[in-house]
């Protein structure tokens, strides 16, 4: 017979198998009430929801590289969809043919997955989002003769309304945020600041500091954010093309730099960039006036490739045969291509070039003899004709 130790000891072991097996129970229960929400709110066996969704907007931002299905949480978390499973079988019926862009994008609650997939493939739903060309400048450009090129201002502001009834941010504000917001706050690099610094309020003070390209930026921030993600984003473009030792090389400090490859911008075709780029260093060597009609035309209301004798005197901070040296500032967004070749200048003794046919042909001249008959080249083909 078992002795009362012995006998309290088994029923101690037994205390203790019914614990672990309680647990165990427990952990089953909390596993399968685990997989059980996890299953009806994510993978989902919901009904798919119908239409367009409601009156509620939600903003969904798309990166390189995103997809259907990394994005499928943030769908299900904002109420756009009603459940992952849903949404992959809409993507999967598509096939191959989903392709999304990085942006930003305006959907609504309880949308179709099928519906949330096509605005999410939708230029009309995507925000936040500006290709800005080479040459591009921060203002629109009336050209003579009626023509006007939106300028960079002008395009962030269309891309920077979410819904009609959002409080949408217009060119003007851009313009005021650039005027009047804190160097820092806009993000202007430090080998920037003074010289920016230098034109006061005047709202082209960032001129040149945007680089041309794809920039991604959130249209619900305000003015001043949205300016400094384009402008960091300028810095570290130019940044990197080794600014810094190219401008010590060259002679000129890096805004010097940035706004002479914007001289070369608006002066030739790309393959003459770096024929340009030695013009304006030998002239700035020499020293002798620049003279060039892009920064005559970037002082005026209108503009048209034929300056007048009028507009070429008239004093402005970029006019550059009524004052010696470069522009007070930029000019226009100068490409990557357009800095290396200020960076590197060509090889060459000119001091003068002229485009000399509507093809873009360009003559690079050392003597002034030679210039001049050039010009008399450019005369006959109608280049060098003003519409004023």
């Amino acid at each position: 017979m078992p002795s009362s130790r012995t006998r309290r000891r088994r029923h101690l072991a037994g205390h203790k198998q019914n614990a672990i097996a309680v647990t165990v129970a427990l952990a089953v229960l909390l596993a399968g009430v685990i997989t059980y929400v996890v299953y009806h709110n994510v993978a989902g066996d919901k009904d798919d929801f119908s239409g367009n969704g409601n009156s509620t907007s939600a903003l969904v931002r798309v990166d390189e590289g995103d997809t259907i299905s990394s994005l499928s949480s943030t769908l299900v978390d904002k109420k756009i969809v009603s459940s992952r499973r849903s949404l992959m079988n809409a993507a999967k019926s598509k096939g191959n043919a989903v392709n999304l862009q990085q942006g930003y994008y305006v959907l609504h609650q309880k949308m179709s997955s099928q519906a949330a997939i096509d605005a999410l493939m939708s230029d009309e739903a995507r925000r936040g989002v500006v290709d800005i060309s080479t040459g591009a400048t921060l203002h629109d450009v009336h050209v003579v003769g009626g023509q006007t090129r939106a300028g960079i201002f002008s395009l962030v502001a269309k891309q920077a309304c979410v819904s009609k009834d959002s409080d949408c941010v217009s060119t003007s504000d851009l313009e005021k945020a650039a005027a009047n917001s804190s160097l820092e706050e806009l993000g202007v690099p430090s080998w920037a600041s003074k010289a920016v610094s230098a034109r006061g309020n005047d709202s082209k003070r960032l001129e040149g500091l945007i680089n041309p390209g794809v920039h991604i930026f959130d249209p619900t921030a305000s003015p001043t954010d949205i300016l400094k993600t384009l402008v960091s984003e300028g810095a570290k473009a130019y940044e990197g093309t080794g600014l810094s030792s190219a401008a010590q090389t060259v002679g000129l400090s890096e805004y010097q730099l940035l706004t002479a490859a914007s001289l070369v911008e608006r002066e030739a075709p790309q393959q003459d960039f770096a024929k340009v780029a030695r013009v304006i260093k030998n002239r700035l060597d020499k020293p002798m006036k620049l003279e060039f009609d892009s920064t005559v035309n970037y002082g005026l209301d209108e503009q048209e490739v034929a300056t007048t004798n009028e507009d070429r005197e008239k004093k402005t901070p970029w006019n550059t045969y009524a004052m010696e040296g470069l522009p007070a500032s930029p000019i226009a967004s100068p490409s990557l291509s357009a800095v290396h070749a200020m960076e590197k200048p060509a090889d060459g003794d000119w001091l003068y070039f002229v485009t000399i046919d509507k093809n873009g042909t360009t003559v690079f001249s050392h003597d002034f003899a030679d210039h001049e008959a050039a010009i008399k080249k450019a005369q006959e083909s109608g280049v060098l004709d003003s519409a004023r």
